[in-house]
């Protein structure tokens, strides 16, 4: 395993993964004093689009970012997941992935309003995303 393609991955899982507790917090607690910056936090929050069947969607982000981290600390500690984790993240990461495109979609062309913390969030899925590509191409098939 490249060692630079998995610190990379544990680092924007980490930030993805603070700014997904973070939006939690602000889409618990309705706290418009954690909106920093622009307003539109409060726009894309208080949306119909902020949550699937009553679940914020920053609450499936900590979830999908938890699990991501998971395999990827579990990687060199177990033999399912030194077999099946380069995979199983990519098939998390594209999920995510895919995801963050519709929320994009959302915020640009339906809410014509851009979040801050979610554009952070969907650079870091994103470059998960693309490290997930690049360390599936490099594991030598077996």
């Amino acid at each position: 395993m490249d060692k630079w393609l998995y610190r990379a991955t544990l680092a924007l899982v980490i930030v993805g993964l603070l700014v997904s507790v973070y939006m939690t917090i602000y889409k618990v607690t309705s706290n418009d004093s954690m909106c920093l910056g622009s307003g539109d936090c409060s726009t894309v929050n208080a949306s119909i689009y902020s949550e699937v069947n009553g679940i914020p969607v920053a609450a499936i982000g900590v979830l999908g970012y938890l699990a991501i981290l998971a395999v990827l600390l579990f990687e060199n500690r177990n033999s399912f997941f030194r077999q099946n984790g380069t995979l199983l993240i990519f098939g998390m990461a594209l999920t995510g992935f895919i995801f963050t495109v519709w929320l994009i979609y959302v915020e640009v062309a339906l809410l014509k309003a851009i979040c801050p913390f979610c554009v952070t969030s969907q650079i870091a899925m994103t470059l998960i995303f693309i490290v997930a590509v690049i360390r599936l191409i490099k594991t030598p098939q077996s």
